[in-house]
């Protein structure tokens, strides 16, 4: 079985408290970005599981890595037979487009057609929320309204379906704890969906994502491919989640421009 682990973008993303459990509260809505992994789960051939990967480099030992351990998971309430997955990296990570969240998500939705386990998309939501906050997202893999640890949501009424979009990944890894340290929790400035409904072009006034206040006086280039993207005529630009990947939404346009950016920089074009 093969599979197309997709990365998200955020829509605004605000830190708004911290919670008893260590975690920080935050709100933000989450929608696909069709930039995608490959993921291959087959029976294996052998008495093993086994996952082997290629493409961009993943770091950290394979035996931990969120598809066998989602795998882990499911075989923890199941006797499901070894299998061998094979992942093939194309998102990159530290990026803030939730590539691994969507692979483990995909690993479990993969394992759940494989083995005819029927499970409903709650529960797979709910074996998703216990290998990430924002891993159940991806299996109804809609927009929706996140909130508390970025794993409840709600649907929210909003079609960006079509529009061009540019992601710019300039290929700073920023781990997750070092963007939270230089977050300080506090109400949101404006009510999210209140200023989603409103038309595209205003948004540059009244959505901001946390994350990009506090990291750019460290990462200057997080602000200068922003202010490419709005030279380049994009509507609204902004980081994605706690990563280093800032994107720019051109509605009306088939493709975005094109733009001048370092080789290195890894770049998605297209329409979500």
């Amino acid at each position: 079985m093969l599979v197309f682990p997709n990365a998200k973008l955020n829509l605004g993303l605000y830190v708004t408290a911290m919670r008893p459990d260590g975690f920080r509260n935050l709100e933000s809505v989450f929608v696909p970005l069709p930039w995608c992994d490959a993921l291959e789960v087959l029976p294996a051939a052998g008495p093993e599981t086994t996952l082997s990967l290629t493409g961009i480099p993943v770091p950290g030992d394979p035996a931990t890595n969120l598809c066998r351990r989602a795998y882990e998971l499911l075989s923890d309430d199941f006797e499901l037979p070894p299998v061998q997955m094979h992942l093939h990296k194309v998102v990159p990570i530290g990026a803030g487009l939730g590539g691994g969240s969507a692979d483990a998500a995909f690993a479990l939705k993969a394992l759940n057609d494989l083995f005819a386990l029927n499970l409903t998309a709650e529960t797979l939501e709910s074996y998703a929320r216990r290998l990430g906050s924002d891993c159940a997202f991806f299996v109804r893999n809609k927009p929706v309204f996140a909130y508390e640890k970025g794993d409840v949501f709600e649907d929210i009424s909003l079609n960006l379906t079509g529009t061009a979009c540019k992601v710019v990944y300039p290929g700073l890894h920023v781990s997750t704890g070092e963007a939270y340290s230089r977050v300080t929790p506090r109400p949101p400035r404006h009510e999210l969906r209140q200023a989603l409904a409103q038309p595209l072009e205003t948004w540059r006034d009244t959505i901001s994502n946390d994350f990009e206040d506090a990291l750019t006086p460290f990462y200057p280039v997080l602000g200068e491919i922003k202010r490419k993207l709005y030279e380049a005529g994009a509507a609204y630009a902004s980081l994605s989640g706690s990563g280093s990947a800032v994107y720019g939404l051109f509605p009306g346009q088939e493709q975005p421009p094109k733009m001048e950016l370092p080789t290195e920089y890894l770049v998605w074009d297209g329409r979500l």
